[in-house]
């Protein structure tokens, strides 16, 4: 008989044998917390907290807990976890993008931070009608979700969903217009600021700047940022004023023909999207001009099909929609979890991704 008290390495023996056992005795059953603190060699406690995300564990310990569960087919009870901790494990994504092109990425960010909690997300797009997405609000309030997302295609101040919810509500790529709630923004001003600080870099010091509708605070705020780094470096925007239009490319192609009819001099363009950008290519290419030796292009967005599909592929200002979306859960996680929702708008950095588009221009 062994004397598990005498030798610790008698005791690891043991562990590790009857650790076996159970593995062989698991494969075809469902494996309990038990079973994996045992093959893990900690509590059951220690498993709780390790796959669920909470307390102060050494990583080593939480990835000896995590590789042993995946080894037994150890799920976690999700039913008796909300049961016990009066929670659903859900998360609410209210959204007026219909199309998905900024949604999407918010959401992969926010389902990396809420995976780590095994969160689920429920979307609701409320098409920018507020009866449709008050409907969505109480259907989600209904299933007792433990937050709400809020996410939107425009950057526009929009109505808040209001203080009195029963949940925490953060608001990512969409402005509450009630100043105590959290809305977490992409600095649009600053990442104008990078696209012409990278085409003052490059050697263009006559810069146009083709937009969006002066409606959009998204363009307003790149052209503030655009007019302001070429005040600081002692330069001036061609044509005094930016060309407003529509975030299109066929607004990219006009807002060229304007700027090539002005008769005003200019090697470098920054508009306020890739699609206006990959139109401003097209348009400059047909009236013989080259890209990048003779005019640098600029766009906004990242956006894969854009940017690439771009003729040559674009230069670009990343708005870093997934960490904005990734930062958003965080502070959600957060406030579910107890502690005090920030107020306020948060402005996030964009990043500038370079490519063919604005090669460095020849000396004159």
């Amino acid at each position: 008989m062994l004397q598990l008290d005498d030798s610790s390495g008698l005791r690891k023996v043991f562990r590790i044998a009857y650790a076996h056992d159970v593995v062989e005795r698991r494969r075809s059953g469902a494996a309990t917390i038990n079973d994996v603190a045992l093959l893990a060699g900690v509590s059951p406690g220690t498993v709780s907290k390790a796959l669920n995300g909470r307390g102060q564990l050494r990583p080593e310990t939480r990835q000896r807990v995590v590789a042993a569960a995946q080894q037994l087919g150890f799920h976690v009870n999700m039913l008796a976890r909300s049961l016990l901790e009066g929670r659903t494990y859900t998360v609410g994504v209210l959204t007026t993008d219909s199309f998905g092109r900024f949604t999407i990425p918010v959401m992969l960010g926010a389902e990396d931070a809420l995976g780590a909690g095994q969160i689920s997300v429920l979307l609701c797009d409320g098409r920018g009608d507020r009866i449709r997405e008050q409907h969505y609000v109480r259907t989600l309030l209904g299933r007792r979700v433990d937050g709400i997302i809020v996410t939107g295609r425009t950057t526009n101040p929009r109505s808040s969903l209001g203080r009195d919810l029963p949940v925490p509500v953060v608001y990512a790529r969409a402005r509450s217009d009630d100043p105590g709630d959290l809305s977490l923004m992409h600095d649009d001003e600053q990442g104008a600021t990078l696209a012409i600080q990278h085409l003052l870099a490059t050697g263009r010091h006559r810069i146009a700047h083709i937009t969006g509708p002066e409606r959009h605070m998204a363009a307003r705020d790149r052209a503030n940022g655009t007019l302001a780094a070429l005040a600081a470096a002692g330069e001036s925007l061609v044509l005094d004023r930016p060309l407003w239009g529509e975030w299109s490319e066929r607004w990219g192609r006009e807002g060229t023909a304007i700027l090539l009819r002005s008769g005003k001099e200019f090697n470098g363009i920054f508009c306020g999207s890739d699609q206006i950008a990959r139109g401003v290519a097209d348009a400059l290419r047909e009236a013989g001009r080259r890209v990048p030796e003779e005019v640098g292009i600029v766009g906004v967005d990242n956006w894969e099909v854009m940017v690439e599909g771009c003729r040559p592929p674009l230069t670009t200002i990343d708005l870093n929609l997934s960490e904005l979306g990734h930062a958003a859960a965080t502070k959600l996680l957060r406030a579910i979890e107890g502690h005090p929702l920030e107020q306020g708008v948060q402005l996030m950095p964009c990043r500038l991704v370079t490519r063919h588009s604005t090669e460095m221009a020849p000396p004159l």
